[in-house]
């Protein structure tokens, strides 16, 4: 079978180092039974292992010559593969028949990562954990503290929904090509429903949004409109401090002032 050639346009990075997959396969602790569902499986350096582990395996793959090359590899009984953009997939077709215990992988692109981390968000009441290998910067986001310049959008609505925990950080040797910067493995375990406190999530992500939009800006200013100095005041939130400075308990308690 002829080499693949990585594309750019598909922000393709192979992991190849055999220590890291099986440091990732260790923590991911797999078993038979379980539906797990894999994120650009690329050359199968995650999907091989899984599957000596697993009944059966799915995976998003948008990739032609991958989701070829997958399927001249894999019986159709041991592998599903759903070629497809996973920005645009329906993870929730493949929880219906999995209740809460959907377990979602996947080396994702760096590219669209931001963007596919929002959207798998939506998912969170039908998985039991999601572990992402990403760009280091970005799981430096997901796990930041109030205070911290790293803190973003990204930060409280993940942070919101999911417990995250950095567990492996992967240097570029580990992949071919090597991508220009460093990566870490990171596990999301949703949080259980009666913890999610915010009244209405639209207004909630709504006002971390606006908070974000012109992050060096204080509060007073970046949520005018939404919310007033006196509010601020009255919820303990100083008028003059800047988005990366509050905890996701207080947006989630003003939001919920909002009326």
């Amino acid at each position: 079978m002829r080499k693949h050639v990585a594309r750019k346009r598909f922000g393709q990075n192979f992991l190849v180092d055999e220590q890291v997959i099986d440091e990732i396969i260790d923590q991911l602790a797999v078993r038979r039974g379980e539906k797990v569902v894999e994120i650009g499986p690329g050359l199968a350096a995650l999907t091989a292992p899984l599957l000596r582990r697993l009944d059966h395996l799915h995976v998003v793959e948008i990739d032609r010559d991958i989701v070829a090359r997958l399927g001249k590899i894999y019986s159709a009984d041991k592998l599903t593969v759903h070629e497809g953009d996973a920005l645009a997939f329906d993870f929730g077709r493949l929880a219906s028949s999995a209740g809460a215990h959907l377990r979602i992988v996947g080396n994702l692109p760096y590219n669209i990562s931001t963007p596919l981390l929002f959207h798998l968000a939506d998912y969170s009441t039908c998985v039991r954990d999601m572990h992402f290998m990403l760009q280091s910067e970005v799981v430096d986001r997901m796990v930041a503290e109030p205070g911290s310049g790293d803190v973003g959008r990204l930060t409280v609505m993940l942070q919101y929904r999911f417990v995250i925990d950095r567990l492996l950080d992967v240097p570029p040797e580990a992949f071919d090509p090597p991508p220009k910067v460093h990566s870490a493995l990171v596990r999301l375990i949703p949080r259980s429903p009666e913890t999610l406190l915010a009244g209405d999530e639209a207004r909630f992500s709504a006002l971390v949004a606006s908070a974000f939009r012109q992050r060096r800006k204080m509060l007073r200013n970046s949520l005018r409109g939404m919310v007033d100095e006196d509010q601020l005041a009255a919820l303990g939130v100083s008028p003059t401090c800047r988005a990366e400075e509050l905890s996701v308990a207080d947006y989630v308690r003003l939001a919920n002032s909002l009326t």
